[in-house]
């Protein structure tokens, strides 16, 4: 039964041998898994997948092969829930269609919302629920919570729903990138082992086992031979962009923040959120008293590092070209000055983008990115990270 899964993964081009095969057969007879498809998912890929890169191609295969055992073995009933409190609580939010979002008009650009938001404050005395002028919840005026508007400012509301406000009033914890994440990330580490350069430095010593077994060998008796300590000379600083819309890509960057800091002897990064800005933070929890001047960031890191940033770049275009366009900060700058000054100090500095390329043209804030960056804005994939790699080694 298992010959047209072998098959099928030969058609996807995942490099299986035959000897990989049999492997799987003989550990289904010495029944290391038994009636457990998730169990056998694991084996299968174990015997039969011996890099990264197939893995997504495996699972595309396994599903297509194996469609329908899990529901069939997984049993046929299910626990009651209960509805949460909070469900009941926003039973009042309007769940609009895609009809109804689209004649929900945005209110005319930036500053005629902000103009606005300060007439409706105004104006106001009471709270409010529903409707689409005043500012309440569950509604479609473009102020509130729990509601839908193409250009809204988001007001007392704990997160981020249709992703689409301009402005964010509310404070937001984002989580920091787990370094010590490997699963993954061997072959991001090839990919970045293009950026390292090797250098004799200083008298430090390591221990040198190929010349201590080859003197052993020769002389008859242990002789213990070292050498000078051989260091990455390449210095690297990373920025990374969480929150928000960055929530859907926690994984794979990740595993990108494990695997530089383990390639990487001189590696520094820090965070901020869309566009860069007067401020960066090493620590999520304290994002907000524990602020780094990007101007200290600019003076301390000399021109000899290279600069990774890693973000979707997806936002409003107002948060890279205008001063205040920030969505939770009054920037006295625009986000594009910052970038700018970066590039200044870095002139190659590159762009990872988690969101697939063939999407990137129907966000305007990429293409601005890309523009700025002159088109040095790679996919966050292997092939990406490569192209990365090849432009911060080339020497300006």
């Amino acid at each position: 039964m298992f010959i047209p899964f072998f098959l099928e993964l030969k058609a996807a081009r995942v490099p299986v041998s035959l000897r990989e095969y049999l492997s799987l057969l003989e550990g289904m007879e010495k029944e290391l898994v038994s009636h457990d498809v998730e169990a056998f998912y694991y084996l299968a890929r174990a015997a039969l997948v011996k890099d990264e890169r197939h893995i997504d191609r495996f699972d595309q295969v396994f599903s297509h092969v194996f469609k329908g055992v899990e529901a069939v073995s997984g049993g046929d009933s299910v626990a009651p829930q209960a509805i949460p409190e909070e469900w009941l609580r926003r039973l009042a939010e309007k769940h609009l269609s895609e009809e109804e979002k689209k004649l929900v008009e945005a209110m005319g650009g930036f500053e005629k919302l902000m103009e606005t938001l300060k007439e409706r404050l105004a104006e106001q005395k009471n709270r409010h629920q529903g409707g689409n002028k005043w500012i309440g919840t569950a509604g479609t005026s473009p102020f509130g919570a729990y509601g839908y508007n193409p250009e809204g400012v988001r007001i007392g509301q704990h997160e981020s729903r249709h992703r689409r406000a301009v402005k964010v009033w509310d404070r937001r914890e984002f989580r920091n990138f787990d370094d010590a994440v490997e699963l993954g990330t061997r072959n991001i580490k090839v990919a970045l082992k293009r950026l390292r350069r090797w250098v004799r430095e200083g008298a430090e010593e390591e221990f040198d086992l190929p010349g201590t077994v080859q003197a052993t060998a020769e002389h008859g008796y242990l002789d213990v031979k070292t050498r000078p300590e051989r260091r990455n000379a390449v210095k690297l600083l990373m920025f990374f962009d969480v929150g928000g819309s960055m929530d859907d890509h926690i994984r794979i960057v990740e595993e990108l923040f494990s695997a530089a800091r383990a390639e990487f002897r001189h590696m520094e990064y820090f965070y901020f959120h869309n566009c860069l800005y007067e401020g960066v933070w090493k620590d999520n929890r304290r994002r907000y008293s524990e602020v780094t001047p990007t101007f200290d960031v600019l003076h301390k890191f000399g021109p000899d590092y290279k600069v990774i940033f890693v973000g979707d770049a997806s936002m409003s275009p107002y948060e890279i070209a205008y001063p205040g366009g920030s969505v939770e900060h009054w920037n006295e700058e625009a986000g594009h000055v910052w970038l700018n000054r970066v590039l200044q100090q870095w002139p190659n500095a590159a762009w990872l983008n988690p969101v697939p390329e063939k999407h990137w043209r129907y966000t305007h804030s990429i293409q601005m990115l890309q523009e700025i960056f002159s088109g040095r804005m790679y996919p966050m994939t292997l092939a990406g990270l490569e192209a990365a790699t090849r432009e911060l080694s080339r020497r300006h």
